[in-house]
């Protein structure tokens, strides 16, 4: 099994909840027709504009969201691109490696339906002043725990990206996935997991600031709060 993530921007005339009816409608029973087992979808969506003030972008043209998909080979993904390129303005699409430190997902999903909370989706490029396995081990061997003890996070999904699969595709070497309570984009004490307590929201954000910008350029750092929903599950 293999995951693609493929970031999406939505045509310009389009409003964002007819752009979500169609991707998790018509594009989604499409993809699920060519191969794919699952589909997971994160959005830029009216439930998420509570977060807007958290988000963090440096692109002219922002996009709209994620569309994730698990296949058994990437080999058959080309009926999966097109039905997406004809619902989206553009399409940039990524073979990823997923790890998952942290699933405590605190309600089921119905397919189609909207994860409480609120998805922070970070887009990562490899600093120049790390090799490549000293990136990975810093982020992935050090600062994972980091971030699951001093976040309120209850879904921290890690995608390494192996290669991009489309032409023109932002130079990111990973995408990460992060789910909060909704509390959390507005409130640092719950954001930071510090129970009210000022000493601890301090030593959590010290904890966490030191160890992000040992492993991560936040000149090139991409975060945009979404909402996050699963399509179809097999």
């Amino acid at each position: 099994m293999e995951k693609i993530v493929y970031v999406v921007w939505k045509p310009a005339d389009t409003p964002i909840q007819q752009f979500r009816e169609q991707l998790l409608g018509p594009v989604g029973r499409t993809l699920a027709a060519h191969g794919a087992h699952k589909i997971a979808v994160n959005l830029c969506d009216e439930h998420a504009a509570f977060a807007e003030g958290r988000r963090i972008s440096r692109m002219d043209e922002p996009f709209a969201g994620t569309v994730s998909v698990w296949m058994d080979t990437h080999l058959n993904r080309h009926a999966a691109e097109e039905a997406l390129s004809r619902a989206c303005a553009r399409v940039a699409g990524y073979l990823v490696l997923e790890s998952v430190p942290l699933a405590k997902i605190p309600q089921t999903v119905a397919p189609g339906e909207r994860m409480r909370g609120i998805c922070f989706v970070a887009f990562l490029e490899k600093p120049d002043f790390l090799t490549y396995d000293a990136w990975l081990d810093l982020w992935q061997g050090h600062h994972t725990q980091v971030a699951i003890e001093t976040q309120s996070t209850f879904l921290y999904i890690q995608n390494v990206v192996v290669r991009p699969l489309t032409p023109d595709a932002p130079p990111w070497t990973a995408i990460v996935e992060e789910a909060f309570p909704a509390e959390a984009a507005t409130d640092p004490m719950v954001f930071f997991n510090a129970g009210g307590a000022k000493e601890k929201l301090k030593e959590h954000q010290r904890r966490m600031f030191d160890s992000v910008q040992k492993f991560i350029d936040l000149s090139r750092l991409e975060s945009h709060p979404m909402s996050s929903y699963v399509v179809t599950t097999t």
